[in-house]
């Protein structure tokens, strides 16, 4: 049997750093994103994320370190990465006396799209953010969602093979949000490779296959979203009912060593095991041998949230 072949990286640093006077805003920094990976770049505000982001996009120089994108170094090859890249900021200006169209058709000159192709363009970006029907509206007169997808659309004009997109959906409405997301999965399928940065834990943990996290500049996680509760998660929480008194059940889990914490919480027993390697199997197995009788067992599954709050602490520079 065939073994797949090693991915291949669309986005490496080594050793990033950057400093702003005395304070450390990145600190050697090692990332590798995937090509075709929806890449989650997870982190308190003041962690370096947006440092991050703007180093990538060529408009901030490290201060120490490599970064490429596609084999082109940010630095000496930036303007090659300019035409392989979207970058799509936390904040970003538009122009709310203009048509949407008159928007970017302006943005496809600025990347030499030809005038007879940017019409057409233009309207295959509009159709894959959903805009179509906009196309002749004021930016003024977009809702904030309907603005941000313009913003994607911006990003999309000269079919960049990478994306960095600094919390898309930031200040959206739950329906605005979930139809970023469904572009930004489409994109994927697309084969771009998209980093998404987002405080907006419950959805990456959904919508992307690796992310990365860090803290005060340095990085603390990088891999695969299920890897992320197996490496860092301290021990797992188990859920316990059993038949009459739960007491003999507590002493019984008390006494064992896989065991780290026992108690009970509105007539069940929750039980927390000592390392992420001991599983319900020492649960089942002490309350049977024992003598107890076991109604239910369910292991409480940590959220990508839960575990970022466990690992961080939200601490800025």
């Amino acid at each position: 049997m065939s073994t797949p072949p090693e991915p291949k990286p669309a986005v490496q640093t080594h050793g990033l750093t950057r400093l702003y006077g005395s304070m450390v805003a990145l600190s050697n920094l090692d990332l590798t994103v995937n090509q075709g990976d929806l890449f989650g770049f997870i982190g308190s505000n003041g962690a370096g994320k947006t440092t991050t982001l703007r180093i990538l996009a060529t408009f901030l120089s490290p201060s120490g370190g490599t970064a490429s994108i596609l084999g082109n170094d940010v630095v000496k090859e930036a303007d090659a990465v300019r035409h392989i890249i979207g970058y799509m900021p936390d904040f970003f200006g538009v122009y709310k006396d203009m048509e949407v169209t008159e928007y970017l058709d302006f943005f496809g000159a600025c990347y030499k799209i030809p005038s007879s192709k940017r019409e057409q363009t233009v309207n295959d970006v509009l159709e894959l953010v959903g805009l179509s029907e906009k196309r002749g509206a004021l930016i003024g007169a977009l809702s904030r969602g309907m603005q941000q997808r313009l913003g994607l659309a911006r990003v999309l004009i000269h079919d960049p093979k990478v994306l960095l997109l600094d919390e898309p959906a930031s200040g959206l409405d739950p329906r605005a949000r979930i139809e970023v997301m469904a572009i930004l999965q489409e994109l994927q399928r697309m084969g771009k490779t998209i980093i998404i940065s987002s405080h907006i834990l419950s959805e990456l943990q959904n919508l992307c296959n690796r992310v990365a996290i860090i803290e005060k500049g340095k990085l603390i996680y990088s891999g695969p979203v299920q890897g992320v509760r197996d490496q860092l998660a301290t021990g797992r929480v188990m859920w316990v009912r059993v038949s009459g008194d739960p007491g003999q059940a507590v002493e019984l889990l008390k006494s064992r060593s896989e065991v780290s914490n026992v108690e009970t919480v509105d007539g069940r027993i929750k039980v927390t095991l000592s390392d992420h390697e001991s599983d319900h199997a020492v649960v089942a197995e002490t309350l049977v041998k024992g003598g107890a009788r076991l109604i239910e067992l369910r292991e409480d599954e940590l959220g990508l949230e839960e575990v970022f709050l466990r690992v961080t602490r939200g601490e800025t520079q």
